[in-house]
């Protein structure tokens, strides 16, 4: 039995696409209903004491979709980090994004910096959005600043990459989820995901809900945690 508390949840939201064609709908309508699902996600993580939840909301091989779906996508994070960011103050929750910049458009990254520097000070929880974001990228990039740092050889130990990923500090996932189906992880937290625990649904994204929530939790309380033990 694991008594230790959920502190950090990781959620690969995987299925809005197959959501809408399940339904005869164009797929902007499953991200439009994936995004409905987050916002009540976070709410339930938040009611049930969990400090950061991370979600992966766009690799760096998703720019392979078709332009009109990345265009959606890049207008839709603008919207909810601009339009949206009361939502995250009223609830004294920390917005932090993670990826490359390369490739974003000069407004996404404004209102990126913008919403990073408006919820700095809250302290309810983190909302942690990975956007560009591949986790072999963001090893090549820690090890590109450790060669600029000029770090010889001798110095290079775990401490030392993990210092130059996105978020050196952040909490070791707990648990992750993954949507849809699918049971592989894409490159998602690979440094970070070590030795978390792993909880694999047929719901797609738009379907997932706080009883397939409190499931995964409930699994994940039963299971023993070793870390190499």
């Amino acid at each position: 039995m694991n008594d230790a508390p959920m502190n950090h949840l990781a959620i690969i939201m995987d299925g809005n696409r197959r959501w809408a064609r399940d339904r005869g709908l164009p797929v902007f309508e499953g991200h439009r209903k994936g995004h409905e699902t987050l916002k009540k996600i976070g709410d339930a993580c938040l009611a049930r004491g969990i400090k950061v939840l991370t979600v992966f909301a766009f690799s760096t091989e998703n720019w392979k979709r078709t332009q009109d779906e990345v265009g959606f996508l890049m207008d839709l994070f603008e919207t909810i980090l601009r339009d949206e960011l009361s939502f995250f103050t009223t609830r004294n929750v920390r917005v932090r994004v993670l990826g490359r910049h390369d490739g974003l458009r000069p407004s996404l990254l404004r209102v990126i910096e913008e919403a990073e520097r408006e919820t700095e000070s809250m302290t309810r929880g983190t909302i942690c959005i990975c956007l560009n974001y591949g986790g072999r990228p963001e090893i090549v990039d820690a090890v590109k600043q450790l060669v600029a740092d000029g770090v010889s050889s001798d110095k290079i130990d775990e401490t030392a990459i993990r210092s130059r990923l996105y978020w050196p500090d952040m909490p070791e996932p707990d648990l992750v989820i993954r949507t849809s189906g699918e049971e592989r992880i894409s490159g998602f937290l690979l440094w970070e995901c070590a030795y978390s625990e792993f909880y694999w649904t047929n719901k797609h994204w738009p379907d997932f809900d706080e009883a397939e929530l409190d499931r995964a939790l409930g699994i994940y309380a039963e299971r023993q945690r070793r870390y190499g033990k």
